[in-house]
């Protein structure tokens, strides 16, 4: 597949796409990034490197998900997303069940002193934020690719696949070539752009696809709002605008530039797409 990819390809990292998908256009799995969701490399990566480090056995770690996405709770009984028969991830918590918890507890987390992420996995690159708004996957893989093909970090914003639009297209020049893209998020507007590319009516070299409208940001596990404020604010953009100011702001902006990443590299992946990082790192799926 790194050799002769069959094109175009869309992306894996949203479970209820990769569902869809599975049973209703199996002819077009080999299209999809074998790659795992962020959900699965995490969890791969911390019952393997992770407990090598700290001597712990992998089946007495329980990894615990915190997503807006109710799709990922599915995604974590894949039984393609488990190594050695143990999963990635034990459990998926959405984000309104956590809020729920921390209020059943009697938190006041408005109130709690701010505090960095743990380490070692703690820094975060403005590329990995903006996976939760529509088009952010699509923009952090450009910004990689356009480094990895001409050596530079000068491409950084994307502008034309961001934004709530269900289906965005661009070109971009990337290393003197022309890139063609699309971006579709709702699984409405996901069919339209299957059936454009069966027909041969498009020509896209990379897709992302998110069945949320607007993205993870407007996942079926995010807080829910009463109609005043639904019907008043468009909080996929609220949303989305705060992910694109958190990546504005970020020292980091790329993917390839996280030193986390390039450490697990150098100290227990080492090569992409090969050996540890294809076994743990990438999936499979099933026609249904």
């Amino acid at each position: 597949r790194m050799d002769k990819p069959p094109l175009p390809m869309f992306t894996s990292c949203c479970p209820a796409w990769i569902r869809f998908m599975e049973y209703n256009y199996p002819e077009l799995l080999p299209n999809i990034s074998s790659c795992k969701s962020p959900q699965g490399m995490f969890g791969a990566i911390l019952k393997s490197y992770y407990c090598q480090k700290n001597h712990i056995d992998p089946k007495d770690l329980y990894v615990v998900s915190v997503i807006p996405c109710t799709a990922k709770k599915f995604e974590a009984g894949r039984p393609e997303l488990a190594v050695n028969d143990i999963p990635d991830v034990d459990m998926a918590l959405t984000t309104r069940e956590l809020a729920l918890m921390i209020k059943e507890a009697g938190i006041a987390f408005n109130r709690l002193p701010g505090e960095e992420f743990d380490d070692p996995f703690g820094i975060a690159t403005g590329a990995g934020k903006i996976f939760g708004a529509t088009g952010g996957v699509m923009e952090a893989a450009l910004r990689t690719a356009a480094h990895m093909l001409d050596g530079t970090n000068e491409k950084i914003d994307f502008m034309d696949v961001r934004g709530v639009p269900g289906i965005k297209e661009a070109t971009y020049r990337i290393a003197g070539k022309e890139v063609d893209v699309c971006v579709a998020s709702g699984l409405g507007n996901a069919r339209k752009v299957v059936e454009m590319v069966k027909s041969g009516e498009k020509n896209y070299l990379f897709i992302e696809i998110m069945s949320c409208p607007g993205g993870c940001v407007n996942g079926g596990g995010a807080p829910i709002q009463r109609d005043s404020v639904r019907n008043s604010i468009d909080l996929r953009a609220v949303r989305a605008s705060v992910l694109y100011n958190s990546d504005r702001e970020n020292e980091l902006r790329c993917s390839h530039d996280s030193p986390v990443c390039q450490m697990l590299y150098d100290e227990f992946l080492h090569e992409p797409g090969k050996g540890k990082a294809h076994s743990l790192l990438h999936t499979t799926y099933t026609a249904r």
